[in-house]
């Protein structure tokens, strides 16, 4: 199957302030990445052709900064790479780059002295690798030559390079075609191997480094990089010639770095790299457009497809995880969940599913999933009190696909129940069954959870609407399996219990006066904030609303909340409401839920229209497909090419922030399409209203 491709022509790329805010990321399925931006220049400490995954999913590592083209002819000499060193001046000459493709392989296009060179960026799935290949035309009659540049560091992607003050340590080795070097803080193994050409020593540190976006972010923004040498390569006069530079990363092994880096002995072992990773591309698409033959093949679902493969990785024991979001979350235990029936289930990869599923149930601790992995140590973190019982909901939406009771039995069924049990009797951060049967639990424990100087800017504590809507939903899972497996009277607990939440919830959450629900219950009081929280009240297999209410919720969320691009966080007329989500973290983490867009939460959103909406129409409703089309065919061209950003302010135009790729951001539009737009349904459904 054809891939997709987004191509920037020369014009837009000559808009260099617009250009230089569209970037790139391809992933090797471990954690590690690629990302730059379409012009070349770096904007983040985040970007890096080999950011490694050093202890797969994690310890993400900057390696291979970029690589710098210049091009010598009859002694002149033009400088392809760019870099900032001052923001606000303009970076060197840039009237070279002609043309960049992005998505399956970024590509950019120069020409300069009749000269047409086409430099391509390949990361191989399951390496610490990255092949930079390289086509050189050449139309004059004298001999050209093609230097290529390294810009090397050895540093955690959160950090930053000052050499005066903390220098890298490290030795190098040259050879002909090579260069080796082998840090030892951190300990990691560094080399780059040409396919032709040599490498010559010519080493020097390039210090203050600018990353305009880190800048704006209030970030670190300035970095030293080194430089060993450079690679040279002839092109002769009136021919043509493929090149490639290949860089590979280990943690201090030099064998399994210098192993990997073999296939760079010759341009034909990375072009096969090349076809595989075609290949397996198009084997994506081809397995999903096989499954759905109803869905038709357009350009931004196939987009929207790969994107989603990006953030599902293994550990080296085999282990399958999600990453939050690029360039810089981890594996989160409510991203992965959400996300989920998006990048898995309905995309049919149901054994990377039970993986994830084993994974996180073998995480479990107090009956509760971590909410998020650290990077550099792996160390689970449990501060949640909603991502387990979308674990929950997670191993249920994997029945509703597959049918598999006897893997959720053998595998999942006792950890299922210790969850109900724990939260029934209380565990950790103060998340207990309150007398009335809702949940109750601390500060920052739901995905509202940004603070400022060590204060929840949004902190919910109490009883928060959603956890107790997925705290229903899992109990009526729960008394559903029971059922099923055979133990009647642990069914028949379930039930009550369920009967006395359903009760308790639209008793205590039912705002009459705004004709929604509640955010938060507290025990002083109620909190009325407008917040899309409640859409997921409305959108679970197991609601306690009925049919009116959920219409009404639904009406009211979409007049203050809805944009083309997801719900707002609060409603605009909120004293609280931030439009706009810049400036430093401070000031973003203000916004991040008190304003900005979401696009995950269109998936739940979506799903509960087509519950209370639109439930006689068996085609594919051009009204739920005005929910989340425009987002999915428009903005995957926009910030993060081929994928969509995590957030957007809440005002127009709507700008994407925050992380270029979130799974979430992919995943749930993307199954609101197929199940609710497409109406593409599981094999098993519930119908509750």
């Amino acid at each position: 199957m054809q891939l997709p491709a987004i191509s920037l022509s020369q014009e837009q790329l000559s808009r260099f302030d617009e250009a230089v805010k569209k970037e790139w990321i391809v992933t090797n399925g471990l954690g590690g990445y690629a990302s730059s931006t379409v012009t070349g220049l770096n904007t983040r400490k985040y970007h890096g052709l080999l950011v490694a995954a050093l202890h797969p999913p994690g310890d993400r590592t900057v390696c291979l900064m970029k690589l710098d083209e210049q091009l010598v002819l009859n002694h002149e000499s033009i400088a392809l790479g760019i870099n900032e060193f001052n923001y606000g001046e303009p970076p060197e000459d840039r009237t070279f780059l002609k043309g960049f493709t992005a998505s399956p392989f970024p590509s950019y296009h120069y020409v300069a002295g009749n000269i047409v060179l086409t430099k391509t960026v390949l990361m191989p799935t399951g390496k610490n690798l990255v092949a930079v290949l390289y086509n050189t035309q050449n139309f004059n009659d004298s001999t050209a030559i093609l230097k290529i540049t390294p810009l090397l560091t050895c540093r955690h992607f959160h950090d930053v390079v000052d050499r005066q003050k903390k220098p890298l340590t490290f030795n190098q080795t040259n050879e002909a075609h090579s260069v080796a070097l082998f840090f030892t803080n951190p300990k990691a193994a560094v080399i780059l191997k040409a396919t032709s050409g040599r490498f010559n020593d010519a080493s020097c540190w390039v210090e203050h480094l600018f990353y305009r976006e880190e800048y704006n972010r209030g970030e670190s923004s300035v970095d030293d990089g080194y430089q060993p040498g450079y690679f040279e390569l002839e092109v002769q006069p009136r021919k043509t010639a493929d090149f490639a530079i290949v860089a590979v990363a280990e943690e201090s092994n030099v064998e399994a770095a210098a192993e990997i880096a073999g296939v760079g002995d010759s341009y034909e072992a990375i072009e096969q790299l090349f076809d595989a990773a075609h290949s397996r591309n198009s084997r994506l698409l081809v397995d999903f457009y096989s499954r759905y033959k109803q869905i038709p093949i357009t350009e931004w679902l196939s987009l929207t497809l790969l994107a989603a493969d990006a953030f599902v990785v293994e550990s080296k024991d085999s282990r399958v995880s999600i990453i939050a979001g690029y360039h810089w979350f981890e594996a989160w235990g409510r991203d992965a969940f959400i996300s989920l029936p998006g990048l898995l289930l309905v995309t049919g990869r149901f054994n990377e599913a039970r993986n994830i599923l084993l994974t996180f149930a073998d995480l479990m601790k107090e009956g509760l999933i971590p909410n998020c992995l650290e990077d550099k140590s792996c160390s689970p973190y449990y501060n949640t009190a909603d991502a387990t019982l979308w674990y929950v909901n997670a191993a249920f939406q994997y029945l509703k696909y597959t049918m598999d009771f006897a893997f959720v039995q053998e595998k999942l069924w006792e950890k299922i129940k210790a969850v109900l049990e724990s939260y029934t009797h209380g565990t950790v951060f103060g998340i207990r069954m309150d007398s009335d049967g809702l949940i109750v639990h601390g500060p920052r424990l739901t995905w509202m959870d940004a603070e400022v100087d060590g204060t929840p800017v949004t902190p919910r504590a109490g009883k928060a609407v959603e956890v107790q809507a997925l705290w229903y939903n899992a109990l009526k899972i729960a008394e559903l399996l029971a059922g099923k497996f055979g133990e009647k009277n642990l069914a028949e607990d379930y039930a009550k219990r369920a009967e006395t939440v359903r009760t308790s919830f639209n008793r205590k959450f039912w705002n009459e006066k705004n004709r929604c629900l509640y955010d938060v219950v507290e025990e002083d009081g109620a909190d009325a904030s407008m917040r899309p929280n409640q859409v997921i009240a409305v959108s679970l297999d197991f609601t306690m609303l009925d049919a009116q209410k959920s219409l009404m919720i639904l009406n009211t969320v979409e007049n203050a909340l809805l944009t083309p691009y997801g719900l707002r966080t609060l409603g605009r007329n909120d004293p609280r409401y931030v439009g706009a989500y810049v400036g430093d973290r401070r000031s973003r983490d203000r916004a991040y839920h008190n304003g900005a867009v979401w696009s995950w939460l269109l998936g739940p959103f979506t799903t509960a229209c087509a519950k209370v909406k639109f439930t006689a129409d068996p085609e594919p409703s051009l009204a739920l497909g005005s929910l989340v089309t425009p987002l999915l065919s428009h903005q995957i061209y926009q910030a993060g090419l081929g994928t969509i950003s995590e957030i957007f302010d809440g005002d127009p135009p709507y700008t994407p922030r925050g992380c270029i790729a979130q799974a979430w951001s992919v995943a749930e539009p993307l199954r609101a399409y197929v199940e609710d737009v497409m109406h593409v349904r599981p094999k098993f459904e519930v119908q509750v209203l």
